[in-house]
């Protein structure tokens, strides 16, 4: 079974834009076309409370003709065109979908941010988690969410195996960023997201990346678009994961990053794991 999950940062500009990255967006979704999986979640849709357009749709069904599709979007009283997943999965597939709150502060909750779809023998879920803002105005908040997240993703275990899919934004080690002392206390890199990441994996799951490739350093999933040599000299960031519950984490195959090419931002990652659907 081969899953992949993109922060594609903007749904409608990458099958609609015109400007040169939404040209790199759409090379994005070729390539991942390319890998027939069985399932794509997609983080940060930015889509309007009504979810895709006409337009949309009839792209996506062109791109991706075997799959179903569903989404959350940010919906009152959270900003509108904010945040929002997306799941894609092939039409054969007849999972339960839900669109959980788990009881996150402020507005958190109607923002978008999960889809859950529940199979025979597994949950696979995806996540967009809150970013702590600009100048940590969102940290404490942060805080809460990422104790409700791991308390949700704890009782699904308690359920079936867990598969879950994301822009977590937090690099959780100093080899999961290329410059961690220089970044320090920035978003994604503050003590208190790293233990909420760490104590997350304390309720039993697995970074499949870092199972599969060790410390291997230099492996890196977003690269900031503000500096336009990021990428180039990889100066990234390793913010988005595959985890699963620990009991088959010795089923997973492969746990990689899709090259995006020269595309900033995020790039796609890739799992694929020995688990009937």
């Amino acid at each position: 079974m081969i899953l992949i999950s993109w922060n594609i940062d903007s749904l409608n500009a990458a099958l609609t834009g015109t400007s040169d990255r939404a040209a790199l967006s759409r090379d994005v979704i070729n390539t991942i076309v390319e890998y027939n999986p069985e399932v794509i979640a997609l983080q940060e849709t930015k889509l309007s409370s009504s979810g895709p357009t006409k337009k949309h749709l009839e792209i996506l069904k062109d791109k991706f003709p075997d799959y179903e599709i569903v989404w959350n979007s940010s919906v009152e009283p959270a900003r509108k065109g904010y945040a929002g997943t997306m799941f894609l999965y092939r039409n054969y597939l007849k999972p339960i979908v839900t669109f959980p709150e788990i009881g996150a502060p402020g507005t958190m909750d109607f923002e978008g941010r999960i889809i859950t779809l529940e199979f025979d023998d597994f949950f696979l879920t995806q996540v967009y988690t809150p970013n702590a803002g600009d100048g940590l105005s969102r940290l404490d908040e942060r805080q809460i969410w990422d104790i409700k997240f791991a308390d949700y993703l704890e009782e699904l275990d308690k359920e079936k195996y867990v598969i879950a899919a994301g822009d977590f934004n937090v690099a959780h080690k100093e080899i999961d960023l290329a410059h961690p002392n220089s970044n320090r206390n920035s978003p994604g890199f503050t003590d208190e997201e790293r233990q909420g990441f760490t104590n997350l994996l304390k309720r039993g799951f697995t970074d499949t990346f870092r199972y599969m490739h060790g410390d291997v350093t230099g492996a890196y999933t977003w690269w900031a678009q503000r500096a336009r040599t990021s990428k180039i000299n990889n100066s990234g960031w390793r913010i988005d994961y595959w985890l699963v519950s620990d009991r088959i984490a010795d089923r997973v195959l492969k746990s990689e990053m899709i090259d995006s090419g020269p595309r900033q931002d995020h790039t796609p990652i890739l799992l694929e794991i020995d688990l009937p659907l």
